[in-house]
């Protein structure tokens, strides 16, 4: 047996900023484009056509996989949500909103690259809007890790409502991105409490 040297990763620090998007309540889906331009369409769990769909993605994906295919090589995970779907949040129709706010969100794109050391001479990307059939969720705080700014969110969900349906009462709550770390939290207007037993 031969044994390779695997060293101990590094520990993100707790104390960086954090991304707070609202959390939409529809199902999860993803755009895949490869490299060679084919646009596919897949579920949380699986890859979907309009043969064997969810709540119509696929037939959306096809219909405008031109536009999609500017999304770019690579996995493009959303919320697909509106008509008939979970919350449903008073739509005539369904949208497909991006997850990837650091990517998509201008404001939040340009706040990014204006914190990132560069080199002498060397030119920031510019802000590429994503497809017009898309949306992005609704980035709701940048900023310092602070309980207060999550909790401010939360509430401010809960009295203003949804930022991606303005007018809707009864949101689902936020997602919460450590940028040190990469990882993603969630917090919801219900049901938010610790399970039975839990430390």
């Amino acid at each position: 047996m031969t044994t390779e040297f695997q060293g101990f990763p590094k520990i993100p620090r707790w104390s960086r900023d954090i991304l707070v998007s609202e959390k939409i309540d529809g199902t999860n889906a993803g755009v895949v484009v490869t490299e060679d331009g084919q646009v596919l369409a897949q579920s949380r769990t699986r890859f979907i056509t309009p043969e064997s769909d969810n709540y119509n993605f696929a037939a959306w994906v096809r219909d405008y996989s031109n536009e999609l295919e500017r999304l770019g090589p690579g996995r493009h995970f959303g919320e697909w949500w509106g008509k008939g779907i979970n919350r449903n949040y008073g739509q005539t129709e369904r949208h497909f909103s991006l997850f990837n706010v650091s990517r998509w969100d201008k404001h939040t794109f340009e706040l990014l690259e204006a914190s990132k050391f560069r080199k002498p001479g060397e030119v920031p990307p510019l802000f590429t809007p994503p497809p017009a059939c898309c949306r992005v969720v609704p980035v709701l705080y940048h900023g310092p890790l602070s309980e207060t700014a999550i909790e401010d969110c939360l509430h401010r969900q809960a009295v203003l409502g949804s930022d991606a349906a303005p007018g809707w009462m009864k949101p689902e709550g936020i997602v919460i991105f450590h940028t040190a770390g990469g990882y993603l939290f969630k917090k919801t207007l219900e049901n938010d409490e610790r399970a039975k037993g839990a430390q």
